[in-house]
């Protein structure tokens, strides 16, 4: 489903009659984050949100996956899986489990390094510290009571922020920002912020900057013409990713958020392609939705965080893992 377009801001009065439900959002959020949750004998890492979809957030684990396993740490991920039929605790084999059982991150995420899905967070983690785990990266799991965390960051799309500061269904929020950040140790920001977001935060919440930015695979398209298509919450940020790579946009499609494609999908999306003479290009999310006989037809692009300063980011896990190591 796409989100309603007032919730990306402006007036209205549509927002105004919704606000008493967005107000009974707010205080169920907060009842439910107010019960304690399982603390773990590993470090937990989440990145998670104050909004309703996609801000960066499995770009996040991804970079902290690998941050954690350049310095020795065997990380797992965990996430609900969402779009999912599994409830878990079940670790996801990409060989196996399919988009309908696991969901789309997950099967990206698995593709790294091991990862759990499970609807409690909780069980998620255990069964993630029997298998091994010394720390454990969420994505998402902000709003989610069930486990501890002992980092959370909260990750803000730049070119979204925090779109009309409602909660839902007036507005995007799942709780008030400053519930939120108030749970967290620092913000990522990730791209320039377009929407004012950083004025919401409460002073003294460290941010760290990053931008998007294409992976290796992107360089074989610069001054070619691609047709490009996502369903992800802001393809726009896809697309301006290919262009900064010199990839020349011939056409673009873009889907709901998690859009399942079918096979007339893709059918449409290769013909209009070729009709464009262009490179039928998408994401790595959106490549583990299409059916797998056209998969080769596509060429997916991966993207990638890029930090304005990669010693905050560290130390911020160094501080994170002092007490688990400590303690070892």
């Amino acid at each position: 489903m796409r989100a309603p377009g007032f919730w990306s801001g402006g007036g209205g009065v549509l927002p105004l009659l919704l606000s008493p439900f967005a107000a009974a959002y707010a205080g169920v959020t907060a009842r439910r984050m107010a019960r304690p949750g399982w603390k773990a004998p590993v470090p937990v890492i989440c990145c998670g949100n104050a909004t309703a979809g996609g801000a960066g957030k499995t770009t996040l684990a991804l970079d902290i996956g690998q941050r954690l396993h350049a310095r020795g740490v065997a990380a797992h991920f965990l996430l609900r899986g969402y779009g999912g039929s599994l409830s878990g605790p079940v670790q996801v084999d990409p060989a196996r489990h399919t988009v309908r059982e696991v969901g789309d991150e997950a099967l990206i995420l698995a593709q790294q390094q091991p990862t759990w899905v499970a609807a409690n967070r909780a069980a998620g983690a255990r069964a993630a510290v029997a298998a091994g785990a010394q720390a454990i990266v969420m994505d998402d799991g902000l709003q989610n009571p069930t486990l501890q965390k002992d980092l959370s960051l909260l990750t803000i799309d730049g070119s979204y922020g925090f779109g009309n500061g409602r909660c839902i269904p007036a507005g995007p929020l799942r709780e008030p920002v400053a519930a939120a950040a108030a749970r967290c140790q620092a913000a990522v920001l990730i791209g320039p912020d377009e929407t004012g977001a950083l004025a919401e935060l409460p002073p003294g919440l460290p941010v760290l900057e990053a931008r998007l930015v294409s992976g290796p695979e992107a360089a074989a398209l610069a001054g070619r013409p691609v047709f490009a298509f996502c369903g992800i919450a802001n393809p726009s940020k896809f697309f301006a990713t290919l262009i900064e790579a010199g990839a020349q946009l011939a056409g673009r499609a873009a889907f709901a958020d998690h859009y399942p494609y079918d096979e007339g999908d893709m059918e449409a999306l290769l013909k209009e392609a070729a009709a464009l003479r262009a490179i039928p290009v998408t994401t790595r999310k959106d490549i583990v939705r299409v059916p797998p006989r056209f998969r080769a037809a596509v060429t997916v692009v991966t993207i990638r965080l890029e930090w304005a300063d990669p010693a905050g980011i560290e130390r911020l896990l160094e501080a994170t893992l002092q007490p688990a190591l400590a303690s070892a």
